[in-house]
């Protein structure tokens, strides 16, 4: 039986697919609390698979092979995104740079305050992360996410500013994205743009052409609002290019062409 919530995220898949057109499936994002239930459908890779997955592997494997996952502590082997979402306590290498300095960062400073700039979760706070294409999803999600190109990223732009204008702020440190994704936006419970990381690319299969455009479930009506507005006003996605005009044609084009005109203001006898 349809629920207001899949109805919501059946109408939110729609918008975004005739609007925005992705490559990959639009998402939904959920965060378990401890006691929470893994929604009916999610394949847990540690016990459907006998696999241990990272989190932006997971947000690949939803976002092209359609399937719902979960992850957690006993899935996540990537210890930089286990610590972020609050799976694992950080240790003091970990927060003194031990992952970064001498990879991201030239020395231990540089790589305490990245570390330090990472959007993390309390330890505990969460069980799991769920994630599912917006059409499939068996919960309601916290987060909405959209991998795609800058040109479509633009458009869910142009649609989150539609009502209330501003500017969407994000920021980066070029790596986690999962975390910039997830818990950055609910975190600040506004849209975001994010830059996929090094390790979505290699691990998420995620594309030098993509970006990922982010926003909280509470902002979906606005987002709708905003896709149907823009679309009204003109906004459009393929950007509908500046065709019209006279064209400049090559010389020999120019000259052929006089001959023919020429040819063609002759008696039909001298022809």
């Amino acid at each position: 039986m349809e629920t207001a919530v899949t109805s919501k995220l059946k109408q939110l898949d729609e918008a975004i697919g005739r609007h925005v057109r992705p490559d990959t499936f639009p998402l939904g994002i959920r965060m378990l609390k401890p006691g929470e239930a893994v929604p009916e459908g999610l394949r847990i890779p540690s016990k459907s698979m006998g696999e241990h997955w990272i989190i932006c592997q997971s947000i690949g494997v939803a976002r092209r092979y359609g399937w719902g996952i979960a992850v957690g502590k006993e899935d996540v082997i990537c210890p930089l995104s286990a610590i972020a979402f609050g799976f694992r306590k950080p240790n003091d290498e970990y927060l003194h740079g031990f992952a970064s300095n001498g990879m991201y960062c030239e020395n231990e400073d540089a790589a305490e305050r990245l570390e330090a700039g990472v959007w993390r979760f309390e330890p505990g706070t969460y069980d799991y992360v769920c994630v599912a294409p917006l059409a499939r999803a068996a919960f309601e999600p916290q987060v909405v996410a959209v991998y795609a190109n800058s040109a479509q990223v633009m458009r869910l732009v142009n649609a989150a500013l539609y009502t209330r204008g501003g500017r969407i702020e994000s920021t980066t440190g070029g790596r986690l994205d999962c975390a910039e994704i997830v818990i950055q936006t609910m975190t600040t419970a506004a849209p975001k743009v994010i830059i996929p990381c090094n390790g979505d690319r290699v691990f998420g299969m995620a594309q030098d052409t993509e970006m990922v455009f982010a926003c909280p479930w509470g902002f979906v009506d606005e987002l709708l609002k905003g896709l149907e507005g823009t679309h009204k006003g003109g906004v459009r996605y393929p950007i509908p290019v500046a065709m019209r005009g006279t064209v400049t044609m090559p010389k020999h084009y120019q000259e052929l062409l006089a001959m023919l005109e020429q040819r063609d203001q002759k008696p039909a006898d001298e022809k």
